[in-house]
């Protein structure tokens, strides 16, 4: 078969559909994944289909947000999450292993295979070659029954990648060009590929870094061959035996181009609040800065580490600022230990956190009031840090560490030579941490450990004909599943406890939301464009469902969020015409004729006596999945069938 890597694997994985872009495809699922912040509720939803044990080739659930214990709810639900495990024949992840996407890349991802999991940066398993996608719990709780796995067949976007990476710049820069061109709405409905003879010049963990922060522009995913480099990282990590070259063919065509010269590329910065926001750091070096902080999914592998390193040798970080690292995994660690630049780390200054997500999705780490922090991180948007005010950068593990020598952010090509880094060529495997699947005859007679926060599913019922109700909320364009459903210390330790997390819906915006929505028994959230941005978080549903949520209108939707709302039974629909917005304000009263949802809807809003026309790209499965109250009843009635 010619063609590009994403053609070839999804042709490989296809089970139906047609194979044109926009079209929907049904995918055969190989592994899933899932962390402790939306994994609870994705097994709660995974036992209530019924099914005896996981079908896919491999299943992992991953302990790396919740990992600070203030009280029992975070210890209770890693118990019930390792139980599941052991029932259910998955591996588990133990906490303190290390962050699930680093984690994957060095011991489970494949070239070739597909991959879901309930965490929007899964794609960084394409820098392995893998075509790796975020979704909602529920889907990768349905994907574990053996059943497949529904997108919209995507747009292929080549990046064609000429040169070699600039001493000081790296992968990061190379992801964060990518977003100044086309921003965080530019990849929805699109896969980004990345081929041509820059290629070769990057690591498999460089790649990773791209594919990870691809998110952030909205595409479904991205993803890179499978060369001779990915063969020498998987028999480096032991993996050799799972190697598979995958490379687009000669005349493989791509609906566009868009291309990188790697060798112009320079140290970039995104400012607040968001990482669409670009800027070369040389523009705004000289900013003082009170917070660094090197780590999470994106960069804080073995290579990023040593970097960071080797730049602080010898140094003490300025006095200004402190400087935190939270490494990817303990083989991270090892190597660090075992090569003595872990001390290069510790003598100059920095605070070493656990190899945990942390301080990115705000679970400690929080900056002080009014501070500048910069960050290796992925997202930057507003409050998501845990202080409302401060003002996050992201940039590179190079420009990171320079900033905190110097106390400013500084662009790094202003120190002295460039330190050279050794990577090993056999990596420390030791896989102690994880917990291997029992075999079935045994997996059946284990218990299910239940603290007291693991609350009940709640119902949801099938939907009217017609929705009623008020406007409980109006928003404006880029809401991120953050402003819906914010994370962090306070919040996130609520995901299995609906009830509970529902109080905190659209905390940042508008915290008399939660009330509101309950005393009007429900009805209408109002808003711009890309709604529902960032994160999987299916709770950004969930919970507005909980409290009565019937339809979210908006000018477009992101990916994750528009299938998370179909999951559970909130209508998505967007204004044929976007000048209707400004038609809609808060608290007026609206009816809206869903009929059979296979055709554009009609809005009445009552209290300006104003028709408007809806619609919506929601396909006939979609509908039905919608009409009998979610994709949870759904399944339970295939099962059943």
């Amino acid at each position: 078969m010619t063609g590009t890597v994403t053609e070839k694997i999804i042709n490989e994985h296809i089970i139906e559909g047609k194979i044109a872009p926009g079209e929907e495809v049904a995918l055969k699922i190989d592994q899933t994944l899932t962390q402790d912040a939306t994994g609870t509720m994705a097994y709660l939803q995974f036992e209530a289909i019924g099914i005896p044990r996981v079908k896919t080739e491999l299943s992992v659930s991953y302990v790396d947000h919740n990992t600070l214990q203030t009280d029992f709810k975070n210890p209770d639900d890693h118990r019930y999450l390792q139980s599941i495990a052991r029932r259910y024949g998955l591996h588990f992840s133990r906490p303190g292993n290390g962050i699930c996407h680093q984690l994957h890349l060095e011991r489970f991802a494949c070239p070739g295979k597909t991959l879901i999991g309930s965490d929007s940066h899964t794609p960084t398993a394409g820098g392995i070659g893998s075509f790796a996608i975020g979704a909602g719990g529920l889907d990768v709780a349905v994907a574990m029954t053996g059943m497949p796995y529904r997108i919209k067949y995507p747009t292929i976007v080549g990046i064609n990648l000429t040169g070699k990476l600039p001493d000081w710049v790296s992968a990061k820069d190379v992801i964060l060009e990518v977003l100044r061109r086309i921003d965080v709405k530019g990849g929805v409905g699109k896969v980004l590929e990345y081929f041509g003879p820059g290629v070769k010049t990057l690591s498999v963990p460089e790649r990773a870094t791209i594919t990870n922060m691809g998110t952030e522009t909205g595409a479904t995913t991205s993803v890179f061959p499978s060369d001779e480099v990915t063969k020498a990282f998987m028999v480096a990590q032991e993996c050799g035996d799972h190697w598979v070259p995958l490379e687009p063919d000669a005349d493989a065509e791509y609906d566009e181009i868009i291309e990188i010269n790697l060798s112009e590329l320079e140290p970039l910065a995104a400012l607040p609040h968001s990482p669409g926001k670009i800027k070369p750091v040389r523009e705004i070096a000289g900013l003082e800065v009170q917070q660094v902080a090197i780590g999470s999914c994106t960069n804080s592998s073995l290579r990023d580490l040593k970097i960071a390193a080797n730049i602080l040798k010898g140094h003490t970080v300025a006095d200004n600022l402190h400087l935190s690292i939270n490494p990817g995994s303990r083989q991270v660690v090892e190597h660090l230990i075992e090569s003595g630049e872990m001390r290069y780390l510790v003598a100059a200054g920095a605070r070493i956190l656990e190899n945990a997500c942390g301080p990115c999705i705000g679970m400690g780490g929080a900056p002080s009031s009014h501070a500048v922090s910069i960050r290796t991180f992925n997202r930057n948007f507003e409050g998501r840090s845990g202080t409302k005010d401060a003002q996050i950068f992201l940039v590179s593990p190079e420009v990171a560490a320079a900033t905190a020598i110097k106390g400013v952010l500084t662009d790094p090509r202003d120190l002295n030579d460039y330190p050279p880094i050794e990577m090993p060529q056999q990596f420390i495997i030791n896989d102690n941490m994880f917990i291997r699947p029992l075999p079935p005859e045994e997996s059946a007679s284990v218990e299910i450990v239940r603290g007291p926060n693991i609350k009940p599913l709640p119902d949801f019922p099938p939907l009217p004909g017609t929705l009623e109700g008020e406007v409980l909320i109006k928003v404006e364009d880029n809401i991120t599943t953050d402003h819906i459903m914010p994370a962090g210390a306070k919040i996130l330790p609520l995901r299995s406890n609906i009830p509970e997390i529902s109080k905190y819906v659209f905390e940042a915006v508008d915290p008399g939301f939660p009330a509101r929505a309950l005393d009007k028994s429900g009805g209408f959230i109002i808003g711009g464009d890309n709604y529902g941005q960032g994160s999987s978080r299916e709770h950004a549903a969930l919970a507005p469902k909980y409290l009565g949520v019937n339809a979210v209108i908006v000018k477009s939707f992101a990916r994750i969020h528009l299938a998370n709302l179909i999951n559970f039974g909130i209508v998505p629909l967007t204004f044929k015409d976007a000048a209707d917005y400004e038609s809609i304000a808060l608290g007026d009263k609206l009816e809206v004729f869903i009929g059979d949802l296979r055709s554009d809807v009609k809005l009445r809003n009552l209290t300006k006596d104003k028709e408007i026309e809806l619609t919506h790209s929601l396909s006939q499965l979609d509908a039905e999945i919608l009409k009998i109250g979610g994709k949870l009843p759904w399944v339970k009635a295939k099962v059943a069938k």
